[in-house]
């Protein structure tokens, strides 16, 4: 946990709350979404996320558009800034990181690497 917020201070663009750098890594990630398929992702309540979409899309990093199969929905997806600061964001933490495993011993490091397909499988479930 402690890694985990101390990662969290390694970005670009310090006025994204941590909850609004999640949705953007998501949609990134998983690729456009409806906002309640962003909610169930993301474990908020849909009127949360609805908020979240609007903040961002008001800072440029969202846009939405109408759902290809009901126009009652819409789609967000990350704008090219979006991607721009999220790269950039991923840079610099890794860059940290990198800088943090100097530190470490080749057997911590093989450790480590043993550990990352379990890490990357719990962080996704």
């Amino acid at each position: 946990m402690r890694l985990s917020r101390r990662l969290r201070h390694q970005r670009v663009d310090e006025s994204l709350s941590p909850t609004e750098m999640s949705v953007l890594g998501t949609l990134a990630r998983c690729g456009s979404a409806t906002p309640g398929e962003l909610a169930r992702k993301e474990h908020v309540q849909p009127p949360s996320m609805t908020r979240i979409v609007a903040m961002l899309e008001a800072k440029d990093l969202v846009r939405r558009a109408p759902h290809p199969e009901d126009r009652r929905q819409v789609v967000v997806s990350p704008t090219e800034q979006a991607a721009a600061m999220l790269e950039e964001s991923r840079i610099k933490r890794n860059a940290w990181l990198a800088e943090l495993a100097e530190g470490l011993t080749q057997g911590e490091l093989a450790t480590l690497r043993q550990a990352a397909p379990v890490l990357e499988k719990l962080a996704h479930l």
